[in-house]
């Protein structure tokens, strides 16, 4: 009997740890949808505000285009915006404006004519960095582009990497425009506030 005795003690403390942590259970982790964090739990220190500056070059023509229709509407569509067409691109992103300066990133994702009046696209792309610090970080950009405005603006919506919880917005001005071939270079001053 002596022997038994420690053995059901220690299966009466194993029993209780078991139902114990099992009743913890639901309260921390199931049927949970949502729970408050503060932002050191994620590891967020102080918000900065970057100003980011350079060049998007859309290339329409040529053997290597970096933007490419991919969709266009009916024939019976004569708006004069070409309204209705989808664009998808893989822009290169560079430091100056010369399409052989320094490249920082690429935008990705896709631009549609949007308005039957103008032209005015729906963009919806990734800044996705590939120099210096913010190599492999992206911004989100969603927005409308009125594209013979002077000066478009246009919102940042998110980010991954360092601009993880950005917002902020993105200035264009076109530097050049191509009439004939469509071919484009855009300056950009992107503001955006991140952790």
């Amino acid at each position: 009997m002596a022997k038994t005795l420690p053995k059901l003690a220690f299966t009466i403390l194993i029993t209780i740890l078991f139902v114990s942590s099992s009743l913890l259970l639901p309260i921390t982790c199931q049927g949970q949808f949502s729970r408050k964090l503060s932002k050191k739990e994620m590891g967020l220190k102080r918000e900065k505000l970057s100003h980011l500056h350079f060049y998007f070059h859309d290339i329409v023509s040529g053997k290597n285009p970096t933007a490419i229709q991919v969709a266009r509407a009916a024939t019976t569509n004569s708006s004069a915006t070409g309204f209705g067409f989808v664009v998808m691109i893989d822009d290169p992103l560079t430091e100056g404006p010369n399409l052989s300066s320094k490249l920082v990133g690429r935008a990705q994702g896709i631009y549609a004519s949007a308005a039957q009046n103008e032209v005015g696209l729906l963009m919806v792309l990734n800044y996705v960095f590939v120099e210096g610090k913010y190599n492999g970080s992206t911004l989100s950009i969603l927005g409308r582009n009125s594209v013979f405005s002077t000066v478009r603006e246009m919102p940042i919506v998110g980010g991954s990497g360092l601009f993880r919880f950005a917002r902020g917005y993105a200035q264009a001005r076109t530097r050049t425009i191509d009439l004939k071939t469509g071919d484009a270079v855009v300056e950009y001053n992107v503001y955006v506030f991140h952790y």
